[in-house]
């Protein structure tokens, strides 16, 4: 074979950036001029949409803050320091993040961050040290909801940490951003392996009896998925019907039974219910009682 002729993808790839040069030839004087070039680089089948959408969301991210896309103060899923493990890790179970804040009297009052692989050494045995959350968790990162999305994603990739804690200009804590929240304003929802139909219509089977539901999962959803027929009149969500019954805004670990089924309260804040465990109740159960 011939020196003189470059390998096929070595030639493809050359072609390929000399079209998108040439695409980018003009000079752009404004962001629209470059999201047109972009438009018009993928009708010239210069890239295909999938990057037209990459390169929109990298623009998009260069005039985004914080508050943007942070995950409020309210959907935060915390654990409290005093909290033993027995108590926090059906949390862990249901919720299934790699990361929490931890807390003390509120989410105002951050300790620092606890990594659910951090907890693996004690749940095996591997530990000859009593479990401490204050040994275990990590330091939390604050920044503040003004900062600018980009210049946030270059310290997630220097300074080599994946969730930071966001504040007001007051100091009070307004929720919580990952590395995660970033990457998806520029290449759209990333789903694990972990990620399955259920959990993306908020309902994720754990075990052969329990289920972890999310508090605002529409009622309908519910009935359709549990084939039950709770009634939507004065409720949306299942949430609304578990607070209900309670008749007042229940704590973590708290349950009630509603018809055939128990509901645990596994996240909550001050305002609502967050996340819930259900289980059926059995009738011999019901026949005990």
């Amino acid at each position: 074979m011939s020196d003189d002729h470059p390998p096929s993808g070595q030639a493809t790839k050359k072609s390929w950036a000399s079209r998108l040069l040439q695409t980018f030839a003009a000079e752009p004087s404004c962001r629209e001029d470059i999201v047109d070039m972009i438009q018009d680089a993928e009708n010239r089948d210069v890239i295909d949409t999938g990057t037209k959408e990459m390169l929109e969301g990298v623009l998009d991210v260069a005039e985004l803050k914080v508050r943007d896309i942070m995950v409020p103060r309210s959907q935060m899923i915390t654990i409290d320091k005093s909290q033993s493990p027995q108590e926090f890790l059906p949390i862990v179970i249901d919720t299934q993040h790699s990361r929490y804040p931890v807390v003390s009297e509120n989410k105002d009052h951050i300790e620092g961050i606890l990594l659910a692989k951090d907890l693996i050494p004690y749940g095996f045995g591997m530990s000859e040290e009593p479990f401490s959350i204050e040994c275990v968790m990590r330091p939390a990162v604050i920044i503040p909801e003004s900062k600018r999305v980009d210049v946030l994603l270059k310290e997630f990739q220097s300074k080599r940490y994946h969730m930071a804690i966001v504040v007001d200009e007051y100091g009070g804590v307004s929720g919580l951003v990952t590395i995660e929240d970033v990457l998806e304003e520029i290449v759209g929802e990333i789903e694990d392996e972990t990620d399955d139909e259920d959990s993306r219509a908020n309902i994720r089977r754990v075990s052969a009896s329990r289920y972890s539901v999310k508090a605002l999962t529409p009622i309908d959803d519910f009935n359709d998925f549990f084939n039950s027929s709770f009634p939507d009149e004065e409720h949306d969500t299942v949430g609304g019907i578990v607070a209900q019954a309670f008749g007042h805004l229940p704590e973590i670990g708290e349950s009630v039974e509603i018809g055939q089924y128990q509901f645990k309260v596994t996240a909550a804040d001050r305002r609502r219910i967050q996340q819930l465990q259900v289980s059926k109740v059995s009738k011999l159960q019901h026949a005990a009682e």
